[in-house]
C-alpha cells in the first residue's frame, strides 16, 4: 500500500463508509461511516509521502509507534488515540490494513470503549 487511491480501498472494503474531503484543503480525505458520519481514516500527503491517521487504543498505538518506525503519533490529532501510518513501503498490507480495520471497529456506531452501566 503506497497511494491514497490504494489506502482509500482498503477503506472501503470495509463496508458501510464513504470517503469525503470536507476541507478546503483537498489533500485530506477522510473517510467515515455511513449514517453515523463518524471518522476512522484520514489519508494525506506529507513530506512526499501518503500518510494515514487511524485511531488506536492508546496501549496499542504506544505498542506499534514502538514495533514500526512508520508509525508515529497522529498528526494533527489527539495523539494518545490517534496514530499515523507513513505509506513508505516498509510495512506490508498485511501489517496496515489491521491498523484501519482496528480504527473502523472502534469508531463504529456502538464500538469503542464499552458504555457504563
Amino acid at each position: 500500500m503506497k497511494t491514497r487511491e490504494d489506502a482509500v480501498a482498503a477503506c472501503l472494503a470495509l463496508g458501510a463508509c464513504y470517503e469525503d474531503y470536507p476541507f478546503d484543503d483537498l489533500n485530506w480525505t477522510v473517510m467515515r461511516h455511513c449514517g453515523s458520519r463518524k471518522a476512522f481514516a484520514f489519508i494525506f500527503e506529507r513530506q512526499n509521502r501518503i500518510w494515514v491517521n487511524v485511531k488506536a487504543e492508546p496501549m496499542w498505538g504506544e505498542h506499534w509507534r514502538r514495533v514500526y518506525p512508520a508509525v508515529l503519533p497522529g498528526y494533527h490529532m489527539n495523539k494518545q488515540h490517534w496514530i499515523s501510518v507513513v505509506l513508505d513501503g516498509s510495512m506490508s498490507d498485511g501489517e496496515i490494513r489491521p491498523l484501519i480495520a482496528e480504527s473502523y471497529a472502534l469508531t463504529a456506531p456502538g464500538g469503542g470503549r464499552t458504555k457504563r452501566k
